[in-house]
């Protein structure tokens, strides 16, 4: 994504959390962390010197009453002042919240049993659910993919998250630039995307950046680009009625909540057919108090039913966001809170970790690619 938002990084082929978006043209995979205990603030061990980079993987989370990203970049705001996320982390991680097995950074954690960090690493990170995305455009096997991923978590009776992030003009052409190659072929693939989504509970977070960022397309492209986002909306909801749909809301240091619910609502966003609300802070580091309280703003603006609710990206907000803007595996950032479908937030559904700690903005380490010493240092 551009300087002017956040930056979402693509990997990946299906795996944890379906390495595929995090600002890199990518390739599909599953990234996913298992549901155990949060992390906790014990004594850890000092930083070891560190380990070349092994590519990650993520994870996704579950819900179960109604509704409560990579790095993509955003506009600099003016700082906040310096304040770290309450212990969110006490909070038990729901136990319906869908861990994809082969994530990277369980790759990492599995091929590395005498690293000094795997505990911390494993603990903290590994074993917490994250979001599986889909960043390339492969209409030949995403439907299988999907299902493998939708499949094993019906069959724990666990929700997946899933990220279909495949957009044309994705990312502005920036670090996370590709997608299908044209609209009709977008919403063939977002067809084919919604025959794996199954018949069981499923979060998904509809292309990241794709509403926030549309400011860089001419107005005829964007509006066509909002109309082919409503029609997905549409498509995934009709082929699961159970799946939840959630729209790219941006962050609360980024567009207006006005302007932003305008844009919304011309992607579909306040239709019932279509949306369950919106999502924002997907691969930022914005507080969550100031992302509940920007996504009831743009909630009330956006209108629509009274169900519509928000999920909001927990994954490293949990000393802020850093200043100047700095998107790009800023220093002194931590884990925000963990992954959780009880949120007690009146219109806040989840907090969900869409971009998985440990995967590089693309300055620690590749793009994308888990790199064990940024998931160090943000789980310490």
């Amino acid at each position: 994504m551009v300087a002017a938002a956040s930056v979402v990084v693509a990997v990946g082929a299906v795996t944890g959390m379906i390495s595929v978006y995090d600002d890199r043209p990518a390739v599909d995979e599953a990234r996913t962390a298992e549901t155990t205990r949060p992390p906790r603030p014990d004594r850890l061990p000092p930083a070891p010197s560190p380990v070349p980079a092994t590519p990650s993987v993520s994870a996704s989370p579950s819900f179960s009453a109604p509704p409560s990203p990579s790095p993509t970049r955003r506009e600099p705001v003016a700082p906040t002042p310096s304040r770290t996320e309450p212990a969110g982390r006490s909070a038990p991680v729901s136990a319906r919240l869908y861990r994809h097995p082969g994530s990277r950074v369980l790759d990492w954690v599995r091929g590395n049993p005498d690293d000094p960090r795997r505990d911390v690493i494993r603990e903290r990170i590994a074993d917490q659910p994250a979001a599986v995305w889909f960043a390339d455009h492969s209409p030949a096997t995403i439907t299988s993919r999907v299902a493998a991923v939708t499949s094993a978590a019906a069959a724990e009776g666990r929700v997946p998250v899933v990220v279909p992030y495949a957009v044309p003009d994705r990312d502005c052409g920036g670090h996370s630039q590709g997608g299908a190659p044209d609209l009709a072929a977008y919403d063939a693939w977002i067809d084919r995307f919604a025959a794996g989504l199954g018949s069981g509970e499923v979060i998904v977070i509809l292309e990241p950046d794709s509403v926030a960022q549309a400011d860089c397309l001419p107005a005829g492209d964007r509006a066509d680009r909002f109309a082919s986002l409503a029609r997905a909306g549409r498509v995934l909801k009709a082929a699961n009625p159970k799946a939840r749909v959630y729209y790219d809301a941006g962050h609360s240091g980024w567009h207006p909540a006005a302007k932003q619910a305008e844009l919304l609502r011309q992607a579909g966003a306040a239709s019932a057919a279509s949306s369950d609300g919106v999502f924002s802070n997907v691969s930022n580091f914005h507080r969550t108090a100031d992302e509940i309280a920007y996504d009831r703003r743009v909630l009330d603006a956006l209108g629509g039913p009274a169900g519509l609710g928000a999920v909001i990206d927990t994954s490293r907000n949990g000393n802020g966001a850093p200043a100047g803007g700095q998107w790009c595996d800023p220093a002194g950032r931590k884990l925000g809170r963990a992954p959780t479908l009880s949120t007690g937030e009146e219109r806040v559904d989840a907090y969900l970790w869409v971009k998985l700690p440990g995967e590089s903005d693309g300055c620690k380490g590749a793009p994308g690619t888990f790199t064990p010493s940024y998931a160090y240092d943000l789980a310490r």
